[in-house]
């Protein structure tokens, strides 16, 4: 499944050593003025190549193809593309034969009898740069309606972070190369990144998200529920292991008194 989303349907397209990525958006509203210079500073706080992040640099640099007319949405489908430049399939060769632990690689081979060797062809985390574009779209929406979702680092590599004011972790975060919100450890969190990529590997961390202003009623009963959609939605994401909202896992351990709205 290529696409997610009723009303607002998104379906992204591209392998990470292909020509391109992108996206396809049904569903957006006609007479949206699409801020351009918004959608580019979304891409761009993706945008790989920095220290701490994939060294692949790409210039993200999205193209709007159809279903915007001076600036407007016409309530036709918009599709974005955004070109793959920084691509070299060489240190893949090797791999064309060997599926690689904790990859796609062996997944898409059972399932398609084929699989794109390079980079992670679909799989790869490339794919998600059509989502930030999307995104940014389905953020000019509910800029409308005084709607706004962020997020920031909550743990890397086992250091949890202090976060007492989520907007201002968020402000804090903006500035930081490993979105950190807490600045008296994001130097303890910055040396265990280094330390793995020195070994040859990784960490893991959580991600905190938050969504101001959200209006009463959104979902429906049952396997339709909001928090039910995010799930779907988020563990897609190349790497996410796990989702939780709330308190999540954390009321398995607290009495119902404690876990309930005052």
């Amino acid at each position: 499944m290529n696409t997610f989303g009723h009303v607002f349907r998104v379906t992204t397209w591209g392998e990470s050593h292909g020509k391109a990525v992108g996206c396809v958006i049904d569903g957006c509203p006609a007479g949206l003025r699409i801020d351009e210079n918004f959608i580019q500073s979304e891409m761009d706080r993706r945008k790989p190549g920095g220290e701490f992040s994939s060294k692949r640099k790409e210039q993200d640099k999205v193209e709007i193809l159809s279903g915007v007319l001076e600036g407007i949405t016409i309530g036709t489908p918009i599709s974005m593309l955004i070109w793959n430049t920084d691509v070299d399939s060489r240190p893949y060769e090797a791999l064309r034969t060997i599926p690689r632990p904790g990859h796609a690689d062996w997944t898409y081979l059972a399932k398609f009898g084929i699989r794109d060797w390079r980079g992670g062809g679909r799989a790869s985390a490339r794919e998600t740069a059509a989502r930030v574009a999307a995104g940014a779209v389905a953020k000019l929406i509910l800029r409308k309606y005084n709607v706004r979702v962020f997020g920031y680092a909550k743990e890397i590599a086992g250091i949890r972070f202090n976060v007492e004011d989520p907007e201002r972790a968020f402000e804090i975060a903006e500035r930081s190369p490993i979105r950190c919100p807490d600045p008296q450890k994001e130097s303890e969190a910055e040396e265990a990144i280094k330390k793995a990529m020195a070994e040859g590997d990784s960490v893991g961390g959580v991600v905190e998200l938050v969504a101001r202003n959200v209006p009463a009623g959104l979902g429906e009963p049952v396997f339709g529920k909001i928090s039910a959609y995010f799930a779907y939605a988020l563990m897609g994401i190349p790497s996410v292991k796990g989702f939780e909202i709330g308190r999540g896992f954390e009321v398995s351990e607290l009495k119902g008194s404690e876990n309930n709205d005052p």
